[in-house]
């Protein structure tokens, strides 16, 4: 299980706070911010969806399925996952949020509902597939939060996730150069403290009856012209885009099977 022990900050500092309240001020930031974190977040999410969709392929076949998306934010996720057939409910604690990612459901079949992802007000094994992409990070007790996706699929369903290391490395590349890159970064919008290493996630999983823990990391296209304009103008090009890597040292996605005994 994820604990404090396990989490303890690379320096020793007054604890923070993460300040999930941020998400509030977005709007439709969500969509047309190129100066913010949130601009990344939506260049990352082109790569993680199509990443998704060729995992669900491989798991599920072409069956249609029921998902959860935990934490969904602006919709990224739950918008392309409506698009593909799926029967998505999108969960955030943002209330903004929630009616940006609405107001950019070209299926306007998405349940997009207020709710907190450490009780989730669904029945046990509601869901064949849930989500908690860009989340774990953002929670004091992420065992808590995979816990209960955990509880609300069924036999033979999946836990799909997406978070950062906790390491030196992730500390510069996901905090201060993030801060450096993006001028308009809210204050805490990530602390260290709350980073996972993939073998404790990969723990937690295991714990609350999660098998089969497959993780591949994530890291930007760095020699490219896309991302030399974007260093020089502080502001993400268009094409800036993202690769699939083995190193699992920065930011990391992956997923886990509830199979049946």
């Amino acid at each position: 299980m994820l604990t404090k022990t396990m989490r303890a900050p690379f320096f020793k500092r007054q604890v923070l706070e993460v300040n999930n309240d941020c998400y509030e001020e977005y709007g439709e930031k969500w969509y047309e911010a190129d100066d913010d974190p949130v601009a990344i977040l939506r260049s990352e999410s082109k790569l993680k969806n199509e990443w998704v969709r060729k995992t669900l392929e491989e798991k599920f076949g072409d069956k249609k399925l029921k998902i959860l998306d935990i934490g969904c934010g602006g919709g990224f996720l739950s918008n392309y996952l409506s698009e593909l057939g799926h029967q998505v409910i999108g969960l955030d604690l943002s209330p903004s949020s929630l009616e940006t990612a609405r107001a950019y459901d070209s299926t306007k079949n998405v349940n997009y509902m207020l709710g907190n992802a450490t009780n989730l007000p669904f029945n046990d094994e509601e869901f064949d597939v849930a989500f908690a992409m860009d989340v774990l990070e953002h929670v004091e007790n992420p065992s808590v939060v995979i816990k209960e996706a955990t509880r609300v699929i069924g036999k033979n369903g999946a836990f799909f996730f997406h978070t950062f290391n906790r390491n030196p490395l992730s500390y510069i590349v996901a905090i201060k150069l993030l801060e450096w890159f993006c001028p308009n970064t809210p204050k805490n919008m990530h602390i260290y403290r709350l980073f996972i290493r993939p073998d404790e996630l990969a723990d937690t999983c295991k714990s609350v009856g999660l098998k089969n823990v497959e993780m591949t990391g994530i890291r930007p296209r760095l020699f490219t012209m896309a991302c030399l304009i974007s260093i020089v103008k502080r502001k993400l090009h268009e094409k800036f885009s993202f690769s699939l890597t083995p190193s699992l040292l920065v930011g990391y996605l992956g997923h886990a099977s509830k199979l049946n005994e």
